[in-house]
């Protein structure tokens, strides 16, 4: 199983920068993006993350969507925005909520699954089954903060 570690921040802000120029040039118009117009930027095998609307990194409301690999685990994590919400746009994204990993902790959300996330709320995730790709909207700027697990 792959795990999303410390190196985090780094290609989510990689993607998040990188795509930022085509979410901006619909700032203050329309925006429409079709299935096929979508891309994913990030380094194969980790996450791979789509703006659609706004920029996560300024105040304001964004839209992002996260492309996460089959088997890949999110460990133990939060973020400082609030409101946040989800959909689970394809797949079965499983879904805990705590400081540490814990599989009992585990919920199966599948495709069509609609939820939010509080503030600070530590929580991981679990690409199981197959990838998943999820669509999270909230208000800028955003952030992840990995919570460090015990050494085993």
């Amino acid at each position: 199983m792959r795990v999303f570690g410390k190196t985090l921040s780094c290609f989510v802000a990689l993607a998040l920068s990188a795509s930022l120029v085509q979410a901006q040039e619909g700032a203050g118009a329309a925006v429409r993006h079709l299935p096929k117009d979508i891309k994913f930027l990030g380094k194969p095998g980790t996450p791979e993350t789509a703006i659609l609307f706004g920029n996560p990194m300024q105040a304001g409301l964004f839209v992002t969507r996260l492309k996460i690999p089959a088997g890949f685990k999110i460990p133990p994590h939060w973020h400082p925005d609030a409101p946040r919400t989800v959909v689970v746009l394809s797949g079965t994204l499983y879904f805990g909520l705590g400081e540490r990993w814990d599989d009992t902790k585990l919920e199966a959300r599948p495709a069509g699954t609609f939820f939010s996330e509080a503030a600070k709320q530590p929580h991981f995730a679990w690409a199981k089954d197959g990838e998943v790709i999820i669509q999270v909207t909230s208000m800028g700027p955003t952030g992840t903060v990995t919570i460090e697990q015990p050494k085993k």
